[in-house]
Order: C-alpha cells, then sequence, then structure tokens
C-alpha cells in the first residue's frame, strides 16, 4: 500500500530547563527517549528543533532593570530620551520600558499608530478615517489623542497601553510624554537622542534619524550588546527577541547557538546514524486574521541551524498542475503524470509555478512555533518528520 503519513510534527516533551542545564544533552536525550518510548525510528533530514527560551534559560542570559538602566543611562547621558516605535506588549516591552525609564529623567514616548510594528492595534483605520486623521503625516499628542478616541483598549487584553506605558515610567520616577506619529524624524522636535526600538525596520529608522540631525541614536539591539555588570547580553541583538522573566527582569535572545545545534547533530548521528537537521527557533512568522498581529516579535525566526536547513523549497503546485498541465487526466493517470513531473524536475525549479519562495528556516519555525506554543504544553523540542518528501516519496 502506498504510504498516506506526509509531513509529521511532533513536539517533544522535556524536563524544566534552569540556568546552568547543559542544554545538548537535554535535547539529545529527550528526542533520544522519546524514539525509544514511543516506537518512532529516526531518518535522514528529520529536523529536531529546539525553542529559543530553553536555550537562554540554560545559558542564563537574564538581565535587570537595572542593568538596562545602567546601560542607557551610559549610552544618552540620563537626561530627556525619546523612546520611538515599541510594540506594545506586557511581555515584550514592559520590563524593557522600566529599565530605560530607570535610566532617565524624562521619556518622550512615540507610538506609531493605528498599530505596532507587529499589528497590535492602538485604534483602527475606520476610527482615522471617521475622524479624518492622516496616520502618514499626523502628530497626536496624548491630549489629542483622548480627544479623539477616548480610551482604547486592546482587542484581546482589555488593556489601555497607553495609560499603562505611562504608568511604567512614571513608576520609575522619569517623567513621561506621550506622541503618536509615524515619522521617525517627528521624535527629533522633542529630543536628539532617540532609542529606536522597532524590530524588523531599525536600521532604516537610526538612518533616516541620524541624516536628520539626531546626535545619539542606538536601537534595542544596540542595549545590552555586552555584559553589564556581569548581566546576561546578546551581540547581535541586544535586548531585540526579550521576554519578561520576573517583574523587574528580563530573559534575553539566546546567543552562542550555532555550537549548540552543530553539537546536537553530531550526537544524534552517533547515537542513530542519521543525518538529522537541528535548530533553534523563536517566533513563527505568521499573521492571526482577527487580531491582526503578526507573530514575528523576534528579531528572526531562527538564530541558529545546520546547514541542510539552508535555502527556500523546491516543490512543484499539485493544484497548478492538476488544473493545467494535466487537465485532460484523473485517477491513476493523474497520479502517474504528476509523480513523473516531479520527478523530473530540477534542482532548482525555475520560470515554473513553484510554491512562495521564502526561507526553510521561516517555515519550519513557524511549525514548530505552533506545534510547541507558547504555554503549558511542555514540549519544547519538536521532531519534525517527512518535511523533504514530495508526493513521490514512498518508502524512507
Amino acid at each position: 500500500m502506498s504510504r498516506l503519513f506526509g509531513t509529521v510534527s511532533r513536539g517533544v516533551r522535556a524536563p524544566i530547563i534552569k540556568n546552568g542545564d547543559d542544554i545538548v544533552k537535554v535535547v539529545t536525550d529527550s528526542v533520544l527517549e522519546a524514539s525509544k518510548v514511543e516506537g518512532v525510528k529516526f531518518f535522514d533530514k528529520d529536523v529536531v528543533a529546539m525553542t529559543e527560551a530553553i536555550v537562554a534559560r540554560a545559558q542564563g542570559n537574564y538581565a535587570s532593570i537595572d542593568d538596562i538602566a545602567c546601560d542607557i543611562k551610559a549610552k544618552f547621558g540620563g537626561e530627556t530620551l525619546g523612546v520611538i516605535f515599541p510594540i506594545i506588549s506586557r511581555n515584550r516591552f514592559s520590563v524593557c520600558l522600566k529599565g530605560i525609564a530607570k535610566g532617565a529623567k524624562k521619556v518622550v514616548l512615540m507610538l506609531s499608530y493605528p498599530s505596532d510594528e507587529v499589528g497590535n492595534h492602538l485604534v483602527s483605520l475606520d476610527d482615522l478615517d471617521a475622524k479624518g486623521i492622516n496616520p502618514f503625516t499626523d502628530v497626536l499628542t496624548e491630549s489629542k489623542y483622548r480627544e479623539l478616541f477616548g480610551e482604547a483598549k486592546h482587542t484581546f487584553t482589555g488593556v489601555d497601553y497607553v495609560a499603562y506605558y505611562k504608568g511604567l515610567v512614571e513608576e520609575m520616577g522619569a517623567e513621561c510624554e506621550i506622541i503618536f506619529a509615524n515619522n521617525p524624524k517627528a521624535i527629533l522636535s522633542y529630543t536628539k537622542n532617540v532609542l529606536c526600538c522597532d524590530i524588523h525596520t531599525r536600521a532604516r529608522t537610526k538612518r533616516l534619524l541620524k541624516s536628520a540631525g539626531g546626535e545619539k541614536i542606538f536601537g534595542l539591539d544596540d542595549i545590552l550588546s555586552a555584559p553589564v555588570n556581569g548581566s546576561g547580553y546578546n551581540p547581535e541583538y541586544g535586548l531585540l527577541g526579550s521576554n519578561k522573566s520576573t517583574e523587574d527582569s528580563v530573559k534575553l535572545f539566546p546567543r552562542d547557538c550555532q555550537p549548540i545545534v552543530e553539537a546536537i547533530a553530531k550526537n544524534l548521528y552517533e547515537a542513530t546514524g542519521k543525518k538529522v537537521e537541528v535548530m533553534v527557533y523563536g517566533d513563527g512568522a505568521f499573521k492571526d486574521p482577527i487580531g491582526k498581529i503578526w507573530e514575528l516579535a523576534d528579531p528572526v525566526v531562527s538564530p541558529a541551524y545546520t546547514a541542510g536547513l539552508e535555502g527556500t523549497p523546491n516543490e512543484l503546485k499539485l493544484k497548478y498542475l492538476a488544473d493545467n498541465d494535466f487537465a485532460d487526466l484523473s485517477g491513476d493517470a493523474l497520479k502517474e503524470a504528476i509523480k513523473k513531473k516531479i520527478s523530473e524536475k530540477d534542482e532548482k525549479v525555475v520560470g515554473q509555478m513553484g510554491t512562495t519562495p521564502r526561507r526553510l528556516t521561516d517555515l519550519i519555525g513557524s511549525l514548530c512555533d505552533l506545534t510547541s506554543g507558547s504555554g503549558d504544553k511542555g514540549t519544547p523540542i519538536i521532531w519534525i518528520q517527512g518535511y523533504f518528501d514530495n508526493y513521490t516519496t514512498e518508502e524512507k
């Protein structure tokens, strides 16, 4: 009988990871034990992935609001600071904001609108249209925002983030002024010292501010890019990708991940004789159609992966072949014609109707993130089989 299962993604339960744990050993042992207990064999091109969170936890890659404040003061001088384009998130930014505010006398907080970079809405586009507001040109003060939109609460959390963020800044003893704008240069009317908190557009934002006369211009990726008083750090991403750990500390995005994935791949090969690909993953790259939230609040989906996960899929579109090239066929004849077409495809599909080109690590990382979730499933390790197979694959 023909093989009926294609790609299978399994969450693997693991011990609760703590600072100092050997993450290579934990991941290797967990997957090997799952194979033994569940009776699942390894095959070449299987993928084993682990959340960035357990890597960072094992590394002890944490920092306090005092560490953040110290770096902010060192870079900006402790006076008035513009903080622009943060995402609206209690998990992602609230503790960072407390540390930032603790390192300044005044914070001018500039929020993008109607939503942040990843789609969390303050107001809707319909609300802007109704009030005659142009988000590309209009700069709103907090009082004008309140006059127009009142107490706008987040769709899912029910939090008024304008009031919440202002309260966090003032709690740290800093003065807070809030404005709403989408042109980064608007902040320069308030201060020439700016912390750019956007994630995927940060390079452009920094460039625009520097060319427009900004003086001390840094991004979240520049804060805690080196240890402060023995804190955790990330030389490439700084505070980007951090998550709330406690009310006064954050877990940073993991660093030095490439040796980890290489070591796990080596261990699994020695134990199974199979070439397993390994990766670290964070947020998936997908969008919620109701809340309008684009999930990718990490700087990348995967900070490290083995060589076999480089590149994009090389796949033909079956439905296109069925509706066009073989529209006159059906049943076994159609099946065999499509299999023949796939077997004859070039090493790199070019000029044919294939899948939308996206990086393999982004696609697989998204699958992993959806499989593991971020709650209490207890499966921070994902084992994927059959991802690189196609319609012609019968035996492993």
